[in-house]
């Protein structure tokens, strides 16, 4: 790893929680949402350094993102929900969410406004094949649905290593709190960052 490109405050950063915990939900399902409860919930949470970590996946290079992970307890965003399997080799024990949306005609209309707002990213592409989701609607609609399957496939049979979560439903709290085993956080309204009534659309 090239330590020059990271702050001080990612290399003074440590792990504070006895598992790891990975969000494998696509972006635009909640899942900014879940870093900021997870937050709430005492873990050292990861949410940058995406560009330099898919880098590290496009290359095949695993070795700079165990790094990274050695540093936190959980994780969101790219790129995790690309490598799980990996991960779940390399931490046994971890815990796993999907993030999901009500439905696959709202999350698509959310990535839509999302896309307006960043134009191309080089996540999208490698996830979805293209960088942008106007004219590809078909294949990111596809792709967000297989991705989920194949994560319900895969943890299919091993209790307690995956929760799907969908806040729309009224996820929150307690069923987070639950599955990491921590004390829930009645006092605090669960947190809905990024929806469509803030300045960047869901």
């Amino acid at each position: 790893m090239d330590l020059t490109r990271f702050s001080i405050k990612h290399l003074l950063s440590k792990p504070k929680k006895p598992i790891k915990v990975f969000c494998v939900g696509t972006l635009k399902t909640g899942t900014t949402s879940l870093s900021s409860a997870l937050k709430h919930l005492g873990y050292n949470h990861s949410h940058k350094g995406r560009g330099f970590l898919l880098k590290c996946v496009e290359r095949g290079q695993l070795t700079p993102i165990y790094n990274w992970v050695k540093r936190y307890d959980s994780f969101d965003d790219w790129p995790w929900p690309l490598i799980y399997p990996e991960m779940d080799e390399r931490y046994p024990g971890s815990k796993f969410i999907l993030t999901t949306r009500v439905n696959g005609e709202k999350w698509l209309t959310s990535i839509k406004k999302h896309a307006d707002f960043t134009g191309p990213t080089n996540g999208r592409k490698l996830f979805f094949g293209h960088e942008m989701p106007h004219g590809n609607e078909k294949q990111y609609l596809s792709r967000y649905q297989a991705h989920n399957q194949k994560i319900r496939d895969y943890f299919k049979n091993r209790s307690g290593r995956l929760l799907e979560v969908c806040w729309e439903r009224g996820d929150g709290w307690e069923k987070l709190s639950n599955f990491l085993d921590e004390p829930c956080c009645p006092n605090i309204n669960f947190p809905q960052i990024n929806t469509s009534n803030n300045r960047i659309n869901k």
